[in-house]
Formats: C-alpha cells, structure tokens, sequence
C-alpha cells in the first residue's frame, strides 16, 4: 500500500513561518503558510496513492480537503517525529513537508515509483531536503540525523546509502522560509493559492 505523508503545522500566528516576520506580519506569514499547506495538499490529492496522511501538529482547520488521514505529530526533534510519522506505513512511503507549494502530482509520483531504487531524495536550496521515499519504511533511517542545519540532507542522503540503499534523487526544490524564498517560489506557480496572495500582500505582480 502505497503512502504519501505530508508533514505540517496549523498554520497560526506566531508559530508559523516567523523567518517572514518582518517584512510580513505574524498573521500574514500565517496566510502564506496556509496557502504553501492548500497548494500542497492539493498536489497530494491529485497523486496516484493508496492513502493520503497530514502528520499535523496542531489542529486540522477549512484548509483541510477531504481525502486525508489525520493523525498527531509525536513528541520529539524534527528527527523523532518523521521517523514516528514512517512507523505508521507498510508499504512505498514518500514524505514531503508543507513548504513547497511548487510541488506538482508528477514528481510526488516519481517519488513512489521503486522499480529501480529503495529510496528518493529531494534536496532543498538550504542544505535540507523537501522529500524523502522509502520502499520499505524503516525509521531508524531518520534517528539521529540533524535537522534544520546547513548538512541535514548531506547527513540523511549518507544515512541512506550507509545502510545500503539505492538512492535516487528527486529535482533539488527551495522551501518557503524567508521572503526572498517566498518571492522566487511565487514567480515559480503564478496561479497558485500562494502566489496571487503573495502578489495580493506585496502589491506586486509576480513574474
């Protein structure tokens, strides 16, 4: 059974994307990371799956579609917590997290197709990564690495093939965490939720 979960936080002010604050208020960083969470919810919908999981910390809100298992973030780092969020699934798992509204339905079903590896990798612009695919969900692949420093995905890509896997790896992707991140990734999908609020918020267009 094939799996893709998507992990996230309610977007509420002041918990949400405070890298944005300023030059957006706590409030407008938490519409943006709303819409970056609608954009990407929306792509998971559209990608062929077996079943659909928000790993949530906090509280499901209207920005929820149907279609989606809800489940608690466990206690713990960032490291604990996907790890806990793979121990749920059998099966072919991709995790992405809620900050990559650019993602499409064809790369999310890239990342679940094993034919030719035992897992994906998807780099992000910061040092991290946007996706991570496991054939067989094994958590302790995840335990211990460091998370949210510049050599997160350096240290979980090494993790992966010192435990003997085949890694391929996914199109490298920026994550909204600052404004120029938000700027660049709303000039990547102009008609998406994040974009035209990001354009409303700003004034500007976005090219």
């Amino acid at each position: 059974m094939s799996t893709v979960l998507v992990i996230a936080k309610e977007p509420v002010p002041g918990r949400v994307k405070t890298r944005l604050t300023p030059p957006f208020s706590p409030s407008e960083a938490a519409r943006l990371a709303e819409a970056a969470l609608a954009d990407t919810l929306e792509a998971v919908l559209a990608t062929p799956a077996d079943r659909r999981v928000l790993v949530l910390a906090g509280n499901p809100g209207a920005w929820l579609p149907v279609g989606f298992e809800v489940v608690p973030q466990s206690p713990g780092g960032l490291d604990e917590r996907l790890a806990a969020a793979f121990v749920r699934c059998t099966g072919p798992t991709l995790l992405i997290g809620m900050d990559t509204p650019q993602v499409t339905p064809a790369l999310l079903a890239t990342g679940l197709e094993f034919g030719r590896c035992d897992a994906w990798f998807g780099p992000a612009h910061d040092g991290g990564f946007w996706a991570l695919g496991l054939a067989a969900p094994d958590p302790e692949l995840l335990r211990g690495v460091p998370m949210s420093v510049p050599e997160t995905g350096r240290v979980q890509r090494r993790r992966l093939t010192e435990a003997g896997l085949t890694v391929r790896d996914l199109p490298a992707l920026r994550d909204v965490d600052t404004a120029a991140d938000a700027l660049a990734v709303a000039g990547k999908v102009p008609g998406s939720r994040f974009a035209v609020l990001y354009a409303a918020l700003t004034g500007t267009g976005v090219r």
